[in-house]
Parts: C-alpha cells; structure tokens; sequence
C-alpha cells in the first residue's frame, strides 16, 4: 500500500515509497489515489492527506503490518512514524485496557469472528499509562471474508475529561443549591405538622410563605437545569410572535420597584422607531430578568437600560439593548468567563447558570451579547436581536 506518512512533520514511507515531500504545505498529489483511499480525489486540491487529519490514523494491511501511521498517530503514542511504519500493529500500537489486558489479543482482528465489523470507541492505555480513546474497523472484501486492511483511529482524553468535569460541576452545584431549600422546606413542614396547635396564624403564615419562597428557588434551579440541556444539545424551541421590547422593560422595572427599589435608580432610553421584533417573549423576559437582576443586585447606582435600532452581526435589521450600572464591575481578566458556566461576579449566591442561559437564548434568536465596562465604571451587557419576521410574512 503506497501511503506516505510524516514523523511529526518529517515524511517517512514504507520501503520503496517514493520519499515524502518536504515540511511545509503539501501538494495534493503527495497522496496516491487507490482503493485503499477513497476519500483521496487526486492533484486537484480537494483530498485528504493522512497527516492533515485531527485524530489519530493507523492502518494494518491483511498481514497486520502498519503501513500508515499519521503524524497525529505519532504524536499521541510518542513513537515516530519511521519506527512503526512496517511493523505488526501490536507493536507499534501496544494497547491495554482498564485491567491491564493486551487489547489485541482480547479482540484479534485476524481471527476473530468473520462477521465482526469492527470495536466500537473505548478507553485503552499505551505504555506509561496515557489514556487515549481507541476505535477500530476490519475492511472486508467481501462480508465474513477474510480482514484485508484494519484502521484504527485514536483520540486524546482530555476534550472527555473536560466533558466529565463539567458535569460533575454541574451535579456538585445543583446538589448545594437544592439541599438548603429542601432543608428548609423538611424543616417547616415538619415542625408545622408536629407543633400545629401551639403557633400562632401569622407565624404559621410566616413558615409557609417561606416553604413558598423556596419551593419557587428549587423550581428556578430545576427550569435553569432543563434550559442548559436544551441549549447544549441544540434543542432550545423559539417560538416567535411579536415582542413590544420597550414595555417589556418597563414590566421589568416595575416590578423591582414594586419589590422595594427606588424609581430614580432605574433610567430608560429609547430611540425611536424601533424595528418591530419577532421573538420569544418568555425568553427575552428571561434575559431581561436576569440581566437586570444581575444589575440591581452586583452593581450600585443608577441602572441605565438602552433600547436602539442597530444592524446585528449579520447584517440584518435588529434591536440592541444595553444594561449598565455604576457599581465596581467586572474585572477585565474575568470577562472571558463572564458566559460560562458556574461563574459568579461576587459572593451573593446564585448557581452561575444565569449569563450561560442568557446567552444561549440570545444566539438562539440568532442575537449576540457582550459584557464590558460602562461610561459610569459598572457592567454594561449588550444584546441585539435580529428582527426575526416569519418567512410567511417576507
């Protein structure tokens, strides 16, 4: 099999290859076509050179003698391509599993099960201990036939193990986040229903608008849970109907005031004519609520809300709306992190999911939001959103 494989950017080749070409950009031709590489379509620029791939390739030919070990195979296994090149593959690719056993003794590719297509992706360990991801494919002229190639892709752990970390995080949250409402729910439900006759009706009115209040927390928790799962796996619905954004932040205002803030802490500007906005209304409120939550809370001073016609990063009509205050604001080095997860602006609670979720509903409605630091030394968030009209109404 004529493949030309690098050693981390120095090209070797089976013997009597034609020798690699030089570093640097690969002309399209460096690969030969052939049934072995179908995904190669010639010297015209569009094929695929093993070392241009991200993962790692090993591919055995019906010997079990490797005759294509990419750079990324390379870098990975710590053994340059020129070593494995030409020798079985379970020497050049010594894979253990979890327990210590030879992997390629416990599947044997060549005389195994003829009706056998290939391992499906596992965790396996190289020499030293490296965890690397391992999936493997028997290419067969012909079903139950004999295994003429044997390809074998490897990836690194660590893309995974950030995945696991993350959720980990997340349970770890979610379980603090629930055990102090719970607590206080068991708690005064508990002493209400032994001690119900010795309180008072305004102190038992007083225990159940605080079993109220937190039963309403852990329904928040659990609707931010289903909002991340939604926008993680690319399944979050916007269902679209014309939004009034200036009333909506007037609704907003109103209620912090009603709940105890001061009117003169909260100032509104709106350029008119805004463009007509097709949105999910109970998402903008979301974003809105949060964002102005985020602002009365963390930050200090007036909270200045901004409605203007802007064009979006897209080049469509939109509408940006810019929240800021003159509290302390954001440190410049945590604005990177500002949107992901469990990150908090300061001690006061809160699960960090907020600024997650607002901006996974702004992009969404294909919006964007930015955080910076505004005229007055507080946060300034601004979102825009595209006009969004149905295709029906264009």
């Amino acid at each position: 099999m004529d493949v030309r494989t690098s050693d981390a950017g120095t090209g070797t080749c089976p013997p009597g290859a034609p020798a690699a070409p030089p570093p640097g950009p690969r002309p399209a031709e460096a690969v030969p076509p052939g049934p072995a590489y179908p995904w190669y379509s010639g010297p015209d620029g569009l094929g695929v050179h093993p070392d241009d791939l991200p993962d790692g390739l090993v591919i055995a030919d019906e010997n079990g003698r490797v005759t294509c070990f990419n750079a990324a195979a390379a870098r990975l296994t710590g053994t340059p391509s020129a070593d494995a090149l030409g020798l079985p593959v379970d020497r050049a690719l010594p894979l253990e599993d979890l327990e210590g056993r030879r992997w390629w003794a416990l599947t044997d590719p060549y005389g195994g099960l003829a009706i056998r297509a290939g391992q499906p992706e596992r965790n396996l360990l190289l020499p030293g201990g490296r965890e690397v991801l391992v999936a493997a494919r028997y290419v067969r002229d012909r079903p139950t036939g004999p295994v003429r190639r044997l390809v074998v892709s490897l990836r690194g752990t660590e893309a995974r193990r950030r995945t696991e970390l993350s959720h980990a995080e997340l349970i770890a949250t979610v379980a603090h986040e629930l055990r102090s409402p719970l607590t206080s729910v068991k708690g005064f439900t508990a002493t209400l229903l032994a001690k119900w006759e010795r309180f008072t009706d305004d102190q038992k009115r007083l225990m159940l608008e605080t079993v109220d209040a937190d039963a309403n927390r852990v329904t928040r928790l659990i609707a931010e849970l289903l909002d991340i799962s939604r926008i993680d796996s690319g399944r979050l619905e916007v269902r679209r109907q014309p939004v009034d954004l200036t009333a909506a932040v007037r609704r907003h205002v109103q209620a912090h005031t009603e709940a105890g803030h001061g009117p003169e802490r909260f100032h509104i500007r709106v350029r008119e004519p805004l463009p007509r906005l097709w949105a999910d209304p109970d998402k903008v409120d979301q974003v809105l609520g949060n964002l102005l939550e985020n602002a009365v809370r963390h930050g200090g001073g007036t909270v200045t809300i901004d409605l203007v016609p802007t064009v979006t990063h897209n080049g469509a009509e939109g509408t940006a709306v810019t929240v800021s205050d003159e509290g302390p604001g954001i440190p410049e080095e945590s604005m990177a992190r500002v949107f992901t997860r469990f990150w908090r602006g300061s001690k006061r609670g809160g699960t960090g999911l907020g600024l997650y979720i607002v901006k996974g509903i702004v992009e969404a409605h294909g919006g964007a939001i930015t955080v910076g630091r505004a005229r007055g030394g507080g946060a300034e968030f601004r979102f825009t959103l595209p006009v969004g009209t149905p295709a029906f109404m264009k």
